[in-house]
C-alpha cells in the first residue's frame, strides 16, 4: 500500500506535463481479527463449546447492557471500509447492539436469531476509518447482551484523490437547497395553535441548519405509523391477523403531499421517520404489530428513495423514567426499527438511547414524581413524556449531533 501511494504521488507531481494518467484501482485487502486474540477484548468469557467457530474460540459476553466485544483494526489510510461481524444467536430474540467506531455509534444492528448456537452468520457494516488504529466496539443495548461473536473481518480499499492535468478552476456553484421532511408523532410535532406545551423536537430542528435547508414538519400528535400514513381510514376493527382494518386503503393527504411529483420530496432531500410510541396500543385504530411496523417503515423508505430522497429512521424519544440517579429506557419498537433499517439500508439514529442518556447527563434523575418544577419541569410537560420548548430544543440538538457523529451527509448543512 505504501508503494502504491508513492507511485500515485509521483504521478501527481507530473501533473503539469501533458500526459494521460491511467487510473489505478485499489484492491480490497481483508484482515481477520479473532475475538479471542489480543488486541480484541471481550466483556465476558472466551468459550469453545459451540461448533463452527473460527480460530480457538469465540466471545461469550456477559448478558448485560454495554457488555461489549471490541476489536482494534488497522487502516492503511483514511477512507471507507467494510467490516463483517460473524456471530451466532441461538435464541429467537434479536440481540441489538450499537456498532461503534472510535467512540461514535455508526449503526444499531439487530443481530437477529440464527436458529442455533452452532449456526454462524456474518453481518456486514460499512464504516469510515482514519489512518492507523481504529477501535470497533459492539455494545449491546438490551439486558440480553450480545450474540456469541466469532471474529471481525476488515476490508478496506480507500481511494486516494485522483490526479489529472491542470485545468481552469470552475466557478463555484451555489450550494444545493434541500428540504428535510419530518414524519412522526407528538414528540416531533409542532405545537397546536395557542399551546405552550407540548412542543415536539421537530419544531426546533431548523435552527441547527444553514439557510439552504427548509424543514417541513408533518408530524402529528397521537399517531402511529399506520394512522399517520392512512388517516382517516384506519378503523377501530381488528382483522384475523391482529391488525387494524384500513378502509378504504388510501394514503393520508399529508403523505400524498410528500409524494407529489411537483411539490413533494425531490432528489437530495431527507425524510426523518420516528414512530413507536402510540403503535404499542392493544386496540385499534392505533395498534400496529411488529411485522406491520417494519413493513410500513419499508414502504416509506422505498418511496423516499424512489424520488431521490434519503430516509433516516429514528427510535422513539424516551419519557423520563429514573432508576436511582440514572435515566432508563421505556419505549418499544426499537428492534423493529433497527431491523427495518438494515433491510432497507437506511441509517438509524437511536434517539431513544440518546435521549435518556441526555436526561442522565442533565441530572434529571433521581425524580420523586414531581414533573412540574426544577430542571425536570423546565424540560418536560406535566405528563413527563412531552417536551417544553427548552426540552424540545435539547432533543433537536441531540439529533443534529447524531448527524455529525454518524457522518450522515446532511451534517454538511449544520451550523458549526
Amino acid at each position: 500500500m505504501k508503494l502504491r501511494s508513492a507511485l500515485i504521488a509521483g504521478a501527481c507531481a507530473l501533473a503539469a506535463v501533458p500526459v494521460v494518467l491511467l487510473a489505478v484501482t485499489a484492491q480490497a485487502a481483508t484482515t481477520r481479527y479473532e475475538a479471542e486474540l489480543s488486541p480484541a477484548t471481550c466483556d465476558g468469557t472466551i468459550d469453545s463449546n459451540h461448533a463452527g467457530f473460527s480460530g480457538s474460540g469465540f466471545c461469550n459476553a456477559t448478558n448485560a447492557i454495554g457488555a461489549a466485544a471490541q476489536f482494534t483494526v488497522s487502516a492503511a489510510m483514511a477512507g471507507t471500509a467494510t467490516i463483517g461481524i460473524r456471530y451466532a444467536n441461538g435464541t429467537t430474540t434479536a440481540r441489538p447492539a450499537d456498532v461503534m467506531v472510535n467512540g461514535v455509534t455508526v449503526q444499531s444492528s439487530p443481530f437477529d436469531g440464527t436458529g442455533a448456537w452452532t449456526t454462524w452468520v456474518t453481518r456486514t457494516v460499512t464504516i469510515s476509518v482514519r489512518s492507523g488504529a481504529n477501535v470497533v466496539r459492539l455494545s449491546p443495548t438490551t439486558a440480553g447482551g450480545l450474540p456469541n461473536v466469532d471474529f471481525l473481518d476488515y476490508s478496506d480499499s480507500p481511494s486516494p484523490t485522483p490526479c489529472a492535468p491542470p485545468s481552469p478552476s470552475p466557478s463555484p456553484s451555489a450550494p444545493a437547497r434541500i428540504t428535510v421532511w419530518l414524519a412522526g408523532d407528538s414528540t416531533m410535532a409542532n405545537p397546536s395553535s395557542g399551546t405552550v406545551c407540548p412542543v415536539g423536537w421537530g419544531n426546533q430542528f431548523a435552527q441547527f441548519f444553514n439557510a439552504n435547508v427548509t424543514v417541513r414538519n408533518s408530524a402529528v400528535g397521537g399517531r402511529s405509523i399506520q394512522t399517520w400514513l392512512y388517516d382517516p381510514n384506519v378503523t377501530t376493527a381488528m382483522n384475523a391477523s391482529g391488525e387494524c382494518v384500513i378502509s378504504p386503503v388510501t394514503f393520508s393527504t399529508r403523505w400524498q403531499a410528500m409524494l407529489d411529483s411537483t411539490s413533494g420530496m425531490k432528489a437530495g432531500d431527507y425524510l426523518f421517520i420516528q414512530f413507536g410510541i402510540n403503535d404499542g396500543s392493544t386496540t385499534c385504530n392505533r395498534h400496529v404489530g411488529s411485522a406491520r411496523y417494519r413493513e410500513l417503515l419499508g414502504v416509506m423508505a422505498q418511496a423516499a428513495k424512489a424520488r431521490g430522497a434519503r430516509p433516516i429512521f429514528l427510535t422513539p424519544a424516551a419519557a423520563i423514567t429514573c432508576s436511582g440517579n440514572v435515566a432508563v429506557g421505556n419505549r418499544g419498537f426499537l428492534t423493529e426499527t433497527t431491523t427495518a433499517a438494515s433491510a432497507n439500508q437506511v441509517p438509524v439514529i437511536d434517539l431513544h438511547r440518546l435521549s435518556y442518556t441526555l436526561y442522565t447527563s442533565l441530572g434529571l434523575c433521581p425524580n420523586n414524581g414531581d414533573f412540574n418544577s426544577g430542571a425536570v419541569g423546565a424540560f418536560f410537560c406535566q405528563d413527563h413524556t412531552h417536551f417544553e420548548t427548552a426540552g424540545a430544543r435539547q432533543i433537536a440538538g441531540v439529533v443534529a449531533r447524531a448527524l455529525r457523529d454518524q457522518q450522515i451527509p446532511l451534517a454538511a448543512y449544520l451550523i458549526a
